[in-house]
């Protein structure tokens, strides 16, 4: 009996054991991709956040802050330090509506447009740093973004 108790006792806490939490994995190897990632950035002198904000940019050319941080999960006080490096660096422009001057359009320089060609080795490279197969990748990436969603 008084080890049933125990064990009831102890199961009760089981949720908050570290190996049972699914955000701890997720945080983990989160670090360790951005890790990874690191070497490669710095020869383009880029942050990780830099580059998902160039991706973003590659890909739009120009869009406002608001449209940048819902794309990117980040809001404008993360954003607008970032941008501002990322201007003095000659990559973005950052440019106020004539209309609404709170809205602040974001747009692609040519020397932000040319860095696309050095970063086109950083995706084969990560893949290759990774130890799961392209199916495992696929699958992955659809449970995140069902969690982002």
């Amino acid at each position: 009996m008084q080890n049933q108790i125990e064990n009831t006792e102890a199961d009760k806490y089981e949720s908050l054991k570290l190996k049972n939490q699914v955000c701890f994995p997720l945080y983990a190897a989160s670090r360790e991709i951005l890790r990874k990632y690191t070497p490669f950035l710095k020869k383009l002198n880029l942050t990780y956040t830099q580059y998902i904000v160039m991706m973003v940019m590659w890909e739009d050319k120009k869009l406002t802050v608001g449209e940048l941080g819902k794309k990117l999960f980040l809001d404008t006080g993360t954003l607008s330090p970032l941008l501002k490096s990322m201007e003095e660096k000659g990559l973005v422009e950052r440019n106020r509506e004539k209309v609404d001057e709170r809205v602040v359009k974001i747009s692609i320089t040519k020397n932000g447009e040319n860095l696309k060609e050095k970063a086109l080795e950083i995706p084969p490279q990560i893949c290759s740093c990774l130890k799961i197969s392209t199916e495992e990748a696929e699958v992955l990436y659809k449970l995140l973004y069902k969690i982002l969603n």
